[in-house]
């Protein structure tokens, strides 16, 4: 495994325009419409640029990593550390890493100055979770995408309201850059199937009640017959972090509402 933190990547200022971008994305819809999530993971990493894949090393992130590591282990993959996670989630990232066999894993974490200036007493999620997200998620992972023409996310339609209609491939209108969501069209016992099939190793707080997990501070576990989502910024109007945005806003629709 190669592992490499990064708190700053290089940018290389290459976009399509709107109109050819959207173009590309409508094409690669419509030609793996009815293919699997692996053939759509494979075509985005042959088709659409420069990728990377995104992932949290959550309770079905292993799916995705796994996929990636038979196509591709060199594919990059970028796992960004707010230092607010559980140690859970930290342990396992590594012994997935090096279990897969995956060669270009990046961590990325804000700088120590963005730290200091904005949150130094590890407080700013009790005035703002939206900031705080904004300054431990979502810039420094947008910053290191921007020597990529698109990335690969985890998504699926059942998770919220706000992800019901996902495709394969959409653009993203804020950056001009390709989302791709291998696994938009899967239900939850595709999942499960996927990790039984293949034996991968399960999330240890999957077990403990979380089905979906985020920062310690802002994930709880999750009750029978509550939206898998329910655990994550409990008591808030807010489903998202911030790393998914529609028209430049936080999503706010969907399960809690």
């Amino acid at each position: 495994m190669v592992l490499t933190e990064t708190p700053n990547a290089p940018k290389v200022p290459r976009r399509e325009d709107a109109a050819a971008l959207q173009a590309k994305v409508d094409r690669l819809n419509n030609r793996y419409r009815h293919h699997s999530a692996t053939a759509v993971m494979e075509g985005a990493l042959r088709d659409a640029g420069s990728i990377a894949l995104v992932s949290s090393f959550g309770a079905e992130s292993v799916v995705l990593l796994h996929m990636a590591a038979v196509i591709d282990p060199f594919t990059p993959v970028l796992f960004v550390d707010t230092q607010m996670l559980f140690t859970e989630t930290l342990v396992y990232q590594v012994e997935v890493s090096e279990r897969l066999g995956l060669r270009n894993v990046h961590i990325i974490r804000a700088s120590e100055q963005e730290i200091a200036e904005a949150d130094p007493y590890g407080a700013l999620r009790l005035r703002s979770t939206d900031a705080c997200c904004d300054l431990r998620k979502t810039v420094p992972l947008q910053r290191a995408l921007d020597g990529f023409d698109g990335w690969i996310t985890g998504r699926k339609r059942f998770q919220s309201g706000s992800r019901a209609a996902l495709d394969f491939f959409e653009v993203e209108d804020d950056t001009g850059r390709m989302k791709i969501n291998p696994l938009a069209h899967w239900a939850p016992e595709d999942v499960r199937a996927y990790m039984e099939e293949n034996r991968l190793p399960r999330h240890p707080l999957v077990a403990k009640g979380y089905p979906s997990i985020g920062c310690a501070p802002c994930t709880s576990p999750v009750k029978e017959g509550e939206d898998p989502r329910a655990g994550r910024w409990r008591n808030e109007d807010k489903e998202e972090c911030g790393i998914h945005i529609v028209d430049g806003k936080f999503v706010r629709t969907g399960a809690k509402q």
